[in-house]
Parts: structure tokens; C-alpha cells; sequence
């Protein structure tokens, strides 16, 4: 009676280990599944579209030659994690942060010349698809700024990852530790700034009702002056979006 009793213990514990495992398996074949099954973002929707990259077409292109991958993000978030082959530039990779902020000029874009030897650096030319992305999670990188600033200078070989690297590990692409270190390229020209691109704090107080302003700051951040006629609060005020 005794054996029969252990034997029939041992056989349960036997199926609900086997029953555990299967649970587990499923769930890990789910997620698998969830992960593949995540529709690829359609950038066609956009009528400008050429800067944009999704995680997908990056992955297809991660070990090509062809490929400059810049990750815009604080150094702490690159050392942590990153796409691999992502070289990190940090938030100001293209800005001439000479002095301390505040000070005149402080973080603005380089001048050409100076952009011109960072791309160098870089192994950044106008033949290789130059990619940045930043992690949308921890707060969004300099990734959108770097494309505006290559752009303004002429070059129209850059785009920006859509989702940033929170959408590539959301679909369960690899991210690594190791630094990447970039391949030095010579001869890169840039032509002048296209001042088309660049809106001065003279112009946008001049435009004032004249042009659509739209403030990216997150609600919490929007600190108007409270001084009476001030034209700058009476027009931000209400206008967050």
C-alpha cells in the first residue's frame, strides 16, 4: 500500500513538471511569435519619408560596409546597451559646445569646416547610408538634430531609425556592450548651410502668428515668463501640442 502511495506521489510531481515546462515553452514560443508578428512600420505614410529607416530595413543592412551606425544617446545608456556596430556620439555629437551652457553659440551646429573633420572622424562620406537613432524610453537622443544638421549641410545619404533602438529590442534584435570604433574616411565636403533649414530666435519672434510654431516640450517643461504683454507667453499661451 505504502509503494503504491509513493509511486502514484512520484507520478504527479512527474506531470506537473511536465505540465510547468509545456506552460513555459508556450509562453516563450508566444512571445516569439508576437515578436515576428509586429507589422513593420509603413514610413509611405509620410510624403517626405526618405530619412526615415525602420528597425526591420536596418537589420537586413546591420553587417554591411556600406553602413554608418551612430548612436545619439547619453554615454551611460550607450555603455549600457546599444545596437551592435553603433558608434556612440552622445547628444552633442555635432555641436560646438565650447564654453558652458548658456554662453552665446553654445550648442549650436558646428561650423562647416569643423562638421567636415567630425564626419572624417566618423567614417561618415556621401557614399555610405548614415543611420542614428536614439532610445525613445530613457528620453529621446540628439538622433533627430544630427539628421537636420547633415541635411542642412547637403547631404541626403542620412535617415533615422523609426522607434529608435526601444522599437529594435521591442522586436527582439540583438543589442551589445562592446565600443565600436570608427573607420576614419578623408575628403569629405559639405556644401554651405542651406539657411532654409534654420529658424534664428529673431525669426521666430518676427513670425510671431505668421507661421505655425509647435513646442515638442513635454507638458511638465513648458515654463512660460509670466511678465503682462509679454507677445512671446500670449502666444504659447494654450498653444502646447
Amino acid at each position: 500500500m505504502w509503494k503504491r502511495f509513493k509511486c502514484r506521489q512520484l507520478l504527479l510531481v512527474l506531470l506537473v513538471l511536465v505540465l510547468t515546462l509545456a506552460v513555459s515553452n508556450c509562453g516563450k514560443e508566444s512571445a516569439s511569435v508576437d515578436k515576428q508578428s509586429i507589422k513593420e512600420f509603413d514610413i509611405s505614410v509620410y510624403q517626405n519619408n526618405n530619412f526615415l529607416i525602420t528597425p526591420q530595413q536596418l537589420h537586413s543592412m546591420l553587417d554591411s560596409e556600406n553602413l554608418v551606425l551612430l548612436d545619439c544617446n547619453n554615454p551611460s545608456i550607450y555603455a549600457k546597451e546599444h545596437i551592435p556596430g553603433a558608434i556612440g556620439i552622445g547628444l552633442q555629437g555635432f555641436c560646438d559646445i565650447v564654453g558652458k551652457p548658456g554662453d552665446s553659440g553654445w550648442g549650436t551646429i558646428k561650423d562647416k569646416e569643423d562638421l567636415q573633420k567630425t564626419l572624417a572622424s566618423l567614417g561618415i562620406d556621401r557614399e555610405k547610408t548614415v543611420v542614428f537613432y536614439s532610445d525613445l524610453t530613457a528620453g529621446p537622443g540628439a538622433d533627430g538634430r544630427a539628421v537636420w544638421q547633415l541635411k542642412m549641410a547637403g547631404m541626403d545619404n542620412v535617415k533615422m531609425l523609426v522607434g529608435g533602438s526601444t522599437s529594435w529590442k521591442e522586436l527582439g534584435y540583438p543589442t551589445a556592450k562592446e565600443v565600436t570604433q570608427p573607420k576614419p574616411v578623408s575628403g569629405v565636403v559639405l556644401q554651405d548651410y542651406d539657411q532654409r533649414y534654420l529658424a534664428t530666435k529673431d525669426y521666430v519672434f518676427d513670425n510671431l502668428g505668421k507661421k505655425v510654431i509647435i513646442d515638442c516640450r513635454t507638458e511638465g517643461n513648458i515654463k512660460v515668463p509670466k511678465r503682462p504683454g509679454n507677445p512671446v507667453a500670449d502666444t504659447l499661451k494654450g498653444r502646447y501640442i
